[in-house]
């Protein structure tokens, strides 16, 4: 992708990558526009601070969307105790993307968001495993290892629904 200059410039060339990352990070689509617009609205009050010799913009972007998403488990995780929910809320079951055989969208959903985050930004984003690892605050050979453990039970799973 071309460098870009301007957060106008980022904001267009990388929100269909964003929401992408985040919807399949969360399993939730509703969850990830929302998502995908705070991490915009942050980006574009810390756009001063990107700094292109570190990396790309859509890894940038990735890295903040990565941090509003955890805020947003923290959150529901401290707003879930504080109401002393007995069981969980009935999520309403949408396609984490479209075109995806029942299958696979089983197996997707047996996959724990962070398994689920690691395939999105490896395989849906096609990041190279430095670009992914640096998202993730991990190691290159970590973020091989979670991507083929992830494969390996999604691969699993698909085997068991056929």
């Amino acid at each position: 992708m071309a460098d870009v200059t301007t957060f106008a410039q980022a904001a267009e060339a990388h929100l269909d990558d964003v929401y992408g990352y985040l919807a399949w990070f969360t399993g939730d689509r509703a969850a990830a526009e929302d998502l995908a617009a705070e991490t915009f609205e942050r980006a574009l009050r810390l756009w001063h601070r990107f700094d292109p010799a570190r990396g790309s913009a859509r890894t940038w972007l990735c890295q903040l969307a990565r941090t509003v998403a955890l805020d947003h488990f923290r959150s529901e995780r401290r707003r879930t105790r504080r109401e002393q929910l007995a069981a969980v809320a009935e999520r309403i079951d949408v396609p984490l993307a479209e075109g995806l055989s029942p299958e696979l969208e089983r197996a997707l959903r047996s996959l724990t968001a962070g398994e689920r985050e690691v395939v999105a930004l490896r395989v849906l984003l096609e990041l190279d495993a430095g670009t992914a690892a640096r998202v993730l605050g991990i190691s290159a050979t970590n973020c091989t290892t979670r991507l083929n453990r992830a494969l390996r039970k999604l691969e699993e799973a698909m085997h068991v629904a056929a």
